[in-house]
Order: C-alpha cells, then sequence, then structure tokens
C-alpha cells in the first residue's frame, strides 16, 4: 500500500502544490556520499523555495511512501536496491527493508497519490544496441501511461537518445523544451536533437497538463537544460561515455547495472566535476517542478 507521508497528504488535500521526488538519485546507486546528501537537501529546499511541498518517494520495510518522514531520510540515503514500478508489489509484499524509487515506481505513485508533477535528474531511455538487447527503460512507458508532468535535464547522457526521442512519440508522448528547441543531454545544453514544442513559463506548462489530462492522455516529459554555468565539456564526457559503455559491453553488464557504471565512469574522467553537474541539474529541475505545481495549484 501507499502511505501519504502527513505534510503530503495536508497539501493534497488542501488542493495545495506538491511535486514527487525519486530517490535512487538520492541514494549511493545514484550518487556518491556525501553528494547523495546534499542533492537531497537542495532539492527539498529547491521545491519548498517555490512555494511547493516535496514528496519524497521510496520503500521502507515494505511501505510505499509519497513524503518519506525526515526522521527516515537516512534510511533513503543508505538504500542499496532500486525500485521500478514493476518491482513496487513486490517489494511491498516482500516487505523490503530500504528500496530507492526509480522514476517509473515514482510517477506511478505521484499518480496514486493525486500529485500532478514530478522532479527527477534525467530519465531513463532506449539504451545503444537496444535492436539487439531489447533494453528500454522502463520510465518511458510510465510517463505515457500515467498523466505526470516530468521535470527532467532530459535523458541520461549514455542512452540512445534519438531511439529515445523516437520511442517517446511512438508512445504519444510529448517532449517539451524549457525555453528552448535543443533537447538537452543531461551534463550538456544541447545533444544535437531538435524537438518541435517548447514552453516559456510554469504558466504555460501547467496549461500544457491541464489540457492533457482533461483529454485523458498520459504525461508530458518537460526537458529542462543544465544550468550554464554547469554545463560540462561534451567531448571529455562523450570520451568518458565511450570508454564505459565498452567496458559494460566486454562484462556482459545490462539493464540496472549499467548506469551505476557509467555515471562513476563519467565522475573519474571529469574529476568529480559530474556531481558537481549533477547536484546543479536536480535542484534547477526541482525548483521549476515546483513552480509548475504552484501554478496547478492556483489556475
Amino acid at each position: 500500500m501507499i502511505v501519504v507521508g502527513d505534510e503530503v497528504q495536508t497539501a493534497i488535500k488542501a488542493q495545495q502544490a506538491v511535486v514527487a521526488l525519486e530517490s535512487t538519485i538520492f541514494s549511493t546507486l545514484g550518487l556518491p556520499s556525501p553528494a547523495n546528501a546534499e542533492a537531497l537537501q537542495i532539492c527539498l529546499s529547491a521545491v519548498r523555495q517555490s512555494g511547493a511541498v516535496p514528496a519524497l518517494t521510496a520503500v521502507l520495510d515494505g511501505v510505499i511512501w509519497a513524503g518519506v518522514p525526515e526522521e527516515l531520510h537516512e534510511r533513503v540515503l543508505n538504500a542499496t536496491a532500486k525500485v521500478a514500478a514493476r518491482d513496487l508489489a513486490i517489494a511491498s509484499s516482500q516487505k523490503m527493508a530500504s528500496g530507492a524509487t526509480t522514476v517509473s515506481a515514482s510517477v506511478l505513485i505521484a499518480h496514486q497519490s493525486g500529485i500532478d508533477v514530478f522532479a527527477t535528474g534525467g530519465i531513463g531511455g532506449v539504451h545503444r544496441e537496444s535492436q539487439i538487447t531489447g533494453d528500454i527503460s522502463a520510465d518511458l512507458d510510465a510517463i505515457a501511461q500515467y498523466p505526470i508532468t516530468v521535470v527532467s535535464a532530459g535523458a541520461k547522457a549514455f542512452l540512445d537518445l534519438p531511439r529515445t526521442l523516437e520511442y517517446l512519440e511512438t508512445q504519444s508522448v510529448p517532449v517539451v523544451g524549457w525555453r528552448t528547441n535543443d533537447f538537452p543531454a543531461f551534463y550538456t545544453r544541447d545533444s544535437g536533437l531538435q524537438i518541435s514544442h517548447r514552453v516559456e513559463d510554469a504558466k504555460g506548462a501547467a496549461r500544457l497538463h491541464r489540457d492533457r489530462k482533461s483529454l485523458g492522455q498520459g504525461g508530458v516529459l518537460l526537458v529542462v537544460p543544465i544550468p550554464l554555468e554547469a554545463e560540462l565539456d561534451s567531448s571529455r564526457i562523450d570520451q568518458a561515455i565511450e570508454m564505459s559503455l565498452a567496458e559494460v559491453q566486454l562484462r556482459g553488464l545490462a539493464g540496472p547495472a549499467v548506469t551505476p557504471r557509467v555515471l562513476a565512469a563519467v565522475e573519474k574522467a571529469t574529476e568529480g566535476e559530474s556531481v558537481a553537474a549533477n547536484l546543479a541539474l536536480a535542484e534547477h529541475n526541482a525548483s521549476i517542478a515546483g513552480q509548475i505545481a504552484v501554478e496547478l495549484a492556483n489556475p
């Protein structure tokens, strides 16, 4: 079952602004310690400063949370297992001690809890050589299925970004740029791929969300470029990704095992700069998600 935290439950009942947050990025599966704890605090603060209430999602002792109480945050930081949407019932029924929610799980939890906006760093997508492996993140189908506005810095840079965009189009998910027509690539503001739609402010994003929902359609992917001052050099990122993916292939890794390996390689190649970039984009996304949630709460 899903337990909605007291503060989040009060906000939802009062029709106030709420933003759901995943927890993988706040565990060591997403960021090394102590950066993961810093990420949690700055994202919670960014949502609050925008005027919204943060709803951190996770699984603790089999309880699926939408709004993890502060006294349990330390357990989220130390979570050692990822929980995707397909895993939620298993994690609940088998009383998983601590599970960090992915995008797909968090979007489902948000929808079931009555939350319309979700913020993350970057979504999963279509993996390279997916035509052989069939490796496509459940994040994409979750966004298509549930009427949630997902705010992210695009998809993770090591994915097959053209195929990811094509898959989203096939699933009728609009990819909308925040003041841009360039699809961002997580650490960089421009992947070289164009997107057709954009919004200029939170009001526009809120209008789009309402209209999609009134038509009975699924979610929106709102892509926000990393802040200019935090953007990394694309050539260094590309080189690190190519080297790490070669290692992944050599080791025969697939699915959830790929992301931590690649992120660690990028961190090493950038001498830690990728962690700072990740913090900056996560905070930025949380702030924008909060602004959109406020607009939705005050039509």
